[in-house]
């Protein structure tokens, strides 16, 4: 957090409540948390100045969406060679497949999340995108079957 701000419980209310429902009205929100309207707007844009809000959006069912397949990808780099490196981050945050990628400690260098219409699309994603990457030693896939939990709010 940016600016020594210090978040009370009314903060983390505002986040919680904003994280299950961004488009909650200022007066609703204002009421749920117990404070004015006026208050809570100056309060809602402090936590986005600062940083602690730092975007809002809206959450899109992916297979209403034609993306039925889901996979996790392990990525592990033939070497971390700078240029390949960046090459390689630079393909990834261009991919329109890729929805989240992490780099990690462990076995795999990189965590891709994929969305594609079917695993035939996957496919080409591995051997016309992903493979074709110099920095690519080898990739291995988990299919997700089912989604558990997700989108579930950060407890600040």
């Amino acid at each position: 957090m940016s600016d020594g701000l210090t978040l009370d419980d009314r903060d983390r209310r505002i986040l919680t409540l904003l994280q299950r429902d961004a488009r909650m009205s200022n007066a609703d929100l204002a009421d749920a948390v117990g404070m004015s309207a006026s208050a809570l707007w100056r309060r809602v844009r402090t936590l986005e100045e600062a940083g602690v809000i730092e975007r809002y959006g809206a959450v899109v069912n992916a297979k209403a969406m034609g993306l039925g397949f889901h996979a996790i990808v392990h990525v592990q780099l033939t070497r971390h060679d700078r240029d390949k490196l960046a090459d390689f981050i630079r393909a990834v945050e261009t991919s329109r497949l890729v929805q989240e990628c992490y780099a990690t400690t462990g076995q795999s260098d990189y965590h891709l999340r994929v969305l594609a219409p079917d695993l035939d699309a996957y496919n080409r994603f591995l051997e016309e995108f992903l493979f074709r990457l110099p920095a690519v030693a080898s990739a291995q896939t988990n299919v997700v079957l089912r989604t558990i939990k997700r989108d579930e709010p950060v407890a600040p």
